[in-house]
């Protein structure tokens, strides 16, 4: 069998990154090793190439899903006029991508949360989730009122991150039925008066 080249290894590795970051939002942790590398159009005994772990895979796949998320909210900061305006376009851009199901932009907080917190402390998800659950929140903090301090800031965009993902769970979880969309209005509204 040819031996593949360095350039086909990394490209390959990436698309099971990329594929997995998709995945896993969509379908949560318990994707198996199996649907991710079939997805990719790989076999199942290609994935240990690439990867000591299920656990690693999901780690490196939660880190790129944040990153993506991060991306986009840079995206909406740097495009917005004003601190006010970069709020809005936060949080309205946050609940057009998020509310309802199918998107592979999910973020990562919404979709991966609650599999988070049944994993076992030492799994390095965990640590790639509070990561980018950091970096979200730093980013929100970014366009606070400047009357705010720093602390205040932080409080506030905390406050404002736990109120979008909390609607949003809760507005996919009840996605046949008004009260879906009263949720994403009711924050909407509750985060930008």
């Amino acid at each position: 069998m040819p031996k593949v080249s360095r350039a086909v290894t990394e490209q390959n590795r990436a698309k099971i990154e990329n594929v997995s970051s998709r995945l896993i939002r969509e379908r949560g942790l318990g994707v198996s090793v199996a649907d991710i590398m079939g997805a990719a159009g790989m076999t199942h005994g290609g994935f240990y190439v690439h990867f000591k772990s299920k656990d690693e895979l999901a780690a490196v796949a939660c880190k790129n899903a944040f990153a993506e998320s991060a991306d986009r909210w840079r995206e909406r900061i740097g495009n917005a006029k004003d601190k006010e305006s970069a709020l809005a376009a936060l949080v309205d851009g946050y609940f057009k991508a998020n509310k309802r199901s199918g998107s592979n932009t999910h973020c990562p907080l919404a979709t991966l949360a609650i599999d988070v917190t049944r994993q076992d402390k030492e799994k390095p998800i965990g640590a790639a989730f509070t990561h980018g659950l950091g970096e979200l929140a730093a980013l929100l903090a970014s366009v606070q009122p400047a009357s705010m301090t720093p602390e205040e800031c932080r409080a506030n965009a905390l406050a404002q991150l736990s109120t979008m993902v909390g609607a949003v769970i809760l507005a996919r979880a009840t996605e046949d039925n008004a009260i879906s969309d009263e949720l994403i209005a009711t924050a909407r509204e509750h985060l930008i008066p």
